[in-house]
């Protein structure tokens, strides 16, 4: 990949980092503990993938890039406020979220609860006011959010995780619900990205199927690393998944690996087919995939100290 097109995204996400702490919900005067709990999730330290994934697709297909950067950021909300809820104790009660406490744990469950809400709807708010949207790309913005987070997605995959991950799974069954709990929100993104921009149906189809193959191997990723030994090299409890079926239980951590870097590859064939070679999709991804690799990696005895604090501006799995 080359320095320019790194150094664009660099600068891409520089901006992102802007704009979400200015879109940051407004609290009434007086409520500094929500207003506090709503910025300790929000603007902690991310990739900020998914606003990513929204810009450089309409960058690529000459889409509205300001209204993919607030799409993305509504995005990036509804990731958080999904953060708060996987961390809650009635949940997978973790103490560590993106290298800081939890946002229960800083600020009570009740709190937490509160700042989901609060984060949920202003990410919707944001998407019906770009006022460079039309009401139909309006409304298609709002559908996509819609379908990434209810029961046909986000809430649907965790509700699968928490009551169904106990038992004995199939690898699909296990697909399925990482598709769900990851690939959605991928998915949305893109498709915001590409509103306004005209795209075909065969174009968002393989964009689509990209978003699948994507968020396949970021939650393969997370499953992953959960099994390490140190929490703060990826910034939020490890051992979450101690008695789920998980893919990495069913065939090993080698072959976790593997399948990580067939669906990468999966993911660029459907990148190139959409926009052609050495889009900014590509070149996004092929930097999530150094960084997967990176991760993956273990470190060398008596090193992991400093390569943990190294680590922590850049979290990994679905973060």
């Amino acid at each position: 990949m080359s320095a320019s097109a790194s150094d664009e995204i660099t600068s891409l996400r520089q901006r992102i980092e802007r704009r979400l702490a200015e879109l940051l919900p407004e609290c009434i005067e007086g409520q500094t503990m929500l207003s506090e709990a709503v910025a300790h999730s929000v603007t902690a330290p991310g990739k900020r993938l998914r606003p990513l994934l929204a810009v450089a697709t309409a960058l690529d297909l000459g889409g509205d890039v300001a209204a993919a950067i607030d799409g993305g950021c509504a995005i990036e909300m509804i990731h958080a406020a999904s953060l708060i809820l996987d961390d809650m104790p009635s949940m997978d009660d973790a103490h560590m979220r993106r290298g800081r406490p939890s946002t229960h744990v800083s600020y009570g469950e009740d709190v937490a609860l509160l700042a989901v809400v609060a984060v949920l709807s202003r990410a919707f708010e944001l998407v019906t006011e770009t006022e460079s949207l039309n009401p139909e790309q309006r409304l298609r913005s709002v559908r996509a959010l819609t379908k990434a987070t209810g029961s046909l997605g986000l809430v649907g995959g965790q509700f699968a995780d928490l009551r169904g991950g106990r038992g004995p799974r199939s690898e699909a069954d296990v697909a399925r619900v990482n598709a769900l709990k990851t690939g959605s929100l991928f998915h949305a993104a893109v498709e915001i990205g590409a509103i306004g921009s005209g795209a075909a149906p065969e174009i968002r189809a393989e964009l689509e199927a990209f978003a699948r193959e994507l968020g396949l191997a970021f939650q393969l990723l997370d499953d992953l690393l959960d099994g390490g030994t140190s929490a703060s090299a990826i910034g939020k409890d490890i051992g979450k998944d101690k008695g789920k079926s998980t893919i990495v239980s069913m065939i090993g951590r080698s072959s976790t690996g593997q399948e990580i870097e067939r669906h990468m590859e999966k993911a660029l064939g459907h990148v190139d087919a959409a926009l052609g070679p050495g889009s900014r999709l590509a070149h996004l991804l092929a930097m999530i995939g150094q960084a997967a690799r990176q991760e993956m990696r273990p470190a060398p005895s008596g090193e992991a100290s400093a390569e943990d604090e190294g680590r922590r501006d850049a979290p990994a799995g679905m973060q």
